[in-house]
Order: structure tokens, then sequence, then C-alpha cells
């Protein structure tokens, strides 16, 4: 009800313009860009909130960690809930102070903020452990997205729930299924792969055992490594696989260009552009499976069922468990006759 109330407030009274997105000069390849404006006093917004969810008891948070997702660009997205829980945390920990104060500040909230990384997160760990066994109210953000996404997060969640300590998800925006969703690649099967590794040897490597997984590839990158990745991706993956790569998703000069792997390389060969970056790559139309299913059914249906072996032959292949299970019927009339 108290979301409600505010709402009909905040709509109802004149508000103050605020810049709510980061602006960027738009790169002389970008291919379609979204003019955003908005007049969202967002730090009234963040006030609202607050004082709505401390007027209705049934919205107070209990202790706990709280996994907060928050934009990642426009500051619209973040949720009701994410703010309500923001403005009513105890501590708020976050991979960098200084970007996490600038949201924060956004939004108008003041928290003690705590800093946690990469490379200090098994030694802030036990000092957030220790606020939560306190009863505090902690919560974890990324510096744009969902937490634990990419990140250390999911250590600290795996000790919370050693501890028995309570763990809530905030969900919200997040850069990989964001730009799936606007990809108009397949979304019925899809592997989130991360960061590739920076050493050529090793990136290759994990590209070659990407190859013939079922359904579209989903990678994050850098804007000094994107042409190297893309040429080992097209090298690797085929040339003429489809792909999107997507930046600045929900800023200014949001960007989604679709193509093949040896077009998107030769595109961005000689321009570094800016913000973050997603990669996507579609299954290919003509790759062939480095292993021979029939062999493999023959093999394992010696000694296991045909569920069992359905779904091991599935799960090693990446092949739906449908079309291996298809197949197993059609070797077993064949047999027969």
């Amino acid at each position: 009800m108290w979301a409600l109330v505010f709402a009909r407030r905040f709509l109802s009274e004149p508000v103050a313009q605020s810049p709510h997105i980061l602006q960027r000069e738009p790169s002389a390849q970008s291919m379609s860009i979204k003019e955003k404006s908005s007049s969202f006093d967002f730090p009234k917004l963040a006030r609202l909130v607050s004082e709505g969810s401390r007027n209705d008891a049934s919205c107070k948070p209990s202790p706990g960690l709280y996994l907060v997702a928050t934009p990642i660009g426009n500051l619209g997205d973040i949720t009701l809930r994410g703010l309500a829980i923001l403005t009513a945390a105890d501590a708020v920990a976050c991979e960098d102070t200084r970007v996490s104060g600038l949201l924060l500040k956004a939004y108008g909230i003041k928290k003690p903020m705590l800093s946690y990384h990469d490379h200090n997160a098994d030694e802030k760990r036990p000092e957030i452990l220790k606020r939560l066994r306190e009863g505090q109210i902690v919560v974890l953000i990324s510096d744009a997205g969902m937490p634990c996404i990419a990140d250390p997060g999911f250590k600290l969640v795996r000790d919370c729930r050693k501890e028995g300590l309570n763990v809530t998800v905030v969900p919200g925006p997040n850069a990989a299924l964001t730009a799936l969703a606007a990809s108009g690649l397949p979304t019925d099967r899809f592997t989130f792969v991360g960061f590739l590794p920076t050493k050529k040897t090793a990136r290759e490597n994990e590209l070659e055992a990407l190859k013939h997984l079922s359904g579209s590839l989903i990678f994050y990158e850098s804007p000094q490594r994107l042409k190297e990745t893309l040429d080992a991706m097209a090298r690797t993956l085929g040339a003429d696989r489809p792909a999107v790569v997507s930046r600045e998703l929900t800023k200014l000069y949001e960007e989604i260009r679709p193509g093949s792997l040896g077009s998107l390389a030769e595109s961005y060969a000689s321009a570094q552009p800016k913000g973050e970056i997603v990669i996507l790559v579609g299954k290919g139309a003509d790759i062939e499976p480095a292993f021979d299913l029939d062999n493999l059914l023959s093999e394992r249906l010696t000694a296991l069922s045909v569920r069992d072996a359905v779904a091991e032959i599935a799960a090693l292949t990446g092949i739906p468990k449908k079309d291996v299970y298809a197949r197993a019927l059609a070797l077993h009339a064949t047999r027969k006759t």
C-alpha cells in the first residue's frame, strides 16, 4: 500500500530536472542511438520510498545480507524495493566505494560503505559476517547490475548459508540478459561465460571448448580487448557465426550492432569503443559436432538404461535431450528390424 501512496505523491508533484544517465560522446560507428531524457527527482523518490517503508511495518527488512541489483546505466532502472532496502541498510558493501558513492548520492542516500572486491574479499568477508551476526542489515551491490555475477559476492553468500544467516536477493538490471533480449539471437538455451582469460593460449583453449555448445554464448569484455577477442572468436568459433556487440546499454549512446564474428572483428579493428561491452554469439549453422552420436548411444546403452544414457549424453554434448532420445529410439527400431 505504501508504494501506491508515495507513487501518487511523487507523480502528482512538480519535480526538478535531474540527469539520470552518464552521457558519453557518440561513436563514429554508432549504429543505433537512443536519446533519453527524464525529469525524475531521484533523491525525492528515495526519500518517499524510505518514508513509506518506515510507516508500513510489513515492509521493514529483517536483518541479513541483501543482494541488490543496481542500474547498468539508467538510474531510472533501480527498483522501488532496491531503494527501500538501501535506505534501511546499516552498511553497503561494494566493489568500488567511489563508483557506488556517486550512485548513492544520485538517490540522496548516505550510508557507511565497505570495499569488497576480488583483491580484498578474503580479508573483508569476516568483517561483513560479524556485522550480520550482530543483526545488521548489510547490502551488497556491484558497480553496475546484479551482484555475484562475475564477482566474488558468491563467496560471501556461501559463508552466510553455512552460518545460517539470512540472504535475500532484490533482483533488477543485468547486462547479460538485457543484451540477450535485445540481440535477436535465440534465447531458449544460452551459456553465460563472462570474461575470457587474458592470455592468448588460455583464451583460445576456452573458446575451443565452447565451440560446439548448443545455444547462444554471452561474454563480457573490456573496450581495450574487444578487437583481440573478436579476432580470436572469428578464428576459433568461425567467422560466419552470427554475433552481436552491445555496449553502453540503457545509456544515452546505447549501441547494439549485429553481424558475423568476421564482420564485427573488421568493424572494430580500427576504432576502440567506450563503455561496458557484452558480446553475444549465436549457434553456428554449419558446425560439425566433434563426436559421433550414434557411437556414443551404442556404447552407453550397453551399460545404462535409455533414460540414463540420454541424460548423460545430453549433458556431455549439449544436444537437447529430446533430440538424443529421438535418435536412441530410431537406433533401437533399426536394430529390431
